[in-house]
């Protein structure tokens, strides 16, 4: 992957050894989770496996390596710049996204004042996620939710469960349908990427490729940030991640009710399984979306499994 050796200075000098040595093609590397008193665990093409001191892949926790608190608090130290204050407010929303992309879920004893999270202290367990862009993933996609004789794009959800690929097919799509292409002219996207996993902003500046006409709400919640971008940014169409909040809800009736369109993913298996959730539910009922794109694990990350228009008939 671009930026390893960028990647590998974040850890502690004894983990970043093993993973200098590590044989792996970083391209696939997905998780790398740190947690205190436990094996070293990396996903890798989408599965677990422990690191053994020797820097090799292994399946057995008893040969892995066991992570110390001196090895959480040094990789603290490196991601922070040795400036942990400084990253107060991400800290707050339990990650920090590194330069590259990269998202750095902490979790340990939390601060609450008010029943309000206020700070994390005591970290002892660290979820790197690594940035992965596949440009052109969503070529496939594409033709299906574009309204040609509109000259625009159709309402769409993504469906997925978890580790399907969903956020890294809503990028491309943001990326193409900003850029334009040989299906439709460039559009106006507002993005709320309230987790920091779509534009992967660090200092304000997106990471990953998004297109020319894309504008970022960075770690803002989605109900908030697409009023937000409707009233600031006159976008043509807002892209969020992980819808299904009551707030959500109001948000996108308000959104498609401007005339924007809108692309959102939630996690799911089918149609049928958003239908059996009480608050999206809601949004099939009223046939809100357009199009239902469908992505599975079957055939590797990222399978699209069906393709259905508004009224559930798959096209």
């Amino acid at each position: 992957m671009n930026g390893k050796d960028e990647l590998l200075k974040i850890f502690s000098l004894k983990l970043r050894t093993i993973f200098g040595k590590l044989v792996i093609n970083y391209e696939k590397l997905q998780e790398i989770r740190l947690r205190i008193s436990s094996p070293l665990i990396i996903v890798y093409e989408n599965k677990e496996y422990f690191i053994s001191d020797d820097a090799k892949l292994v399946d057995n926790p008893s040969k892995a390596v066991i992570i110390s608190k001196n090895e959480i608090r040094e990789t603290m130290e490196y991601i922070s710049n040795y400036s942990l204050y400084a990253f107060e407010e991400e800290i707050k929303q339990g990650f920090i996204t590194i330069n590259g992309g990269h998202r750095i879920g902490i979790t340990g004893k939390t601060i609450i004042e008010q029943n309000t999270i206020k700070g994390i202290k005591h970290i002892s367990f660290i979820n790197i996620r690594l940035a992965h862009q596949i440009k052109g993933c969503a070529s496939p996609v594409l033709p299906y939710i574009v309204n040609s004789s509109l000259a625009g794009i159709y309402h769409t959800m993504i469906i997925s469960p978890p580790r399907c690929g969903k956020t890294t097919l809503l990028r491309d799509l943001i990326r193409m349908i900003s850029n334009g292409n040989k299906y439709i002219s460039g559009m106006s996207v507002g993005v709320v990427d309230e987790r920091s996993e779509i534009a992967a902003c660090y200092m304000g500046v997106p990471q990953n490729e998004i297109g020319i006409r894309s504008d970022v709400l960075d770690c803002c919640p989605k109900a908030i940030g697409m009023l937000m971008l409707i009233r600031s940014m006159s976008p043509q169409v807002i892209a969020v991640d992980e819808i299904g909040s009551i707030e959500d809800l109001s948000a996108i009736d308000y959104v498609i009710g401007c005339g924007c369109k809108l692309i959102a993913t939630v996690h799911g298996s089918s149609i049928e399984d958003i239908k059996s959730k009480p608050i999206l539910s809601e949004l099939v009922k009223k046939q809100l979306f357009e199009r239902y794109i469908v992505l599975s694990n079957r055939g590797g990350v990222g399978s699209i499994e069906a393709i259905y228009d508004g009224s559930g008939i798959m096209l």
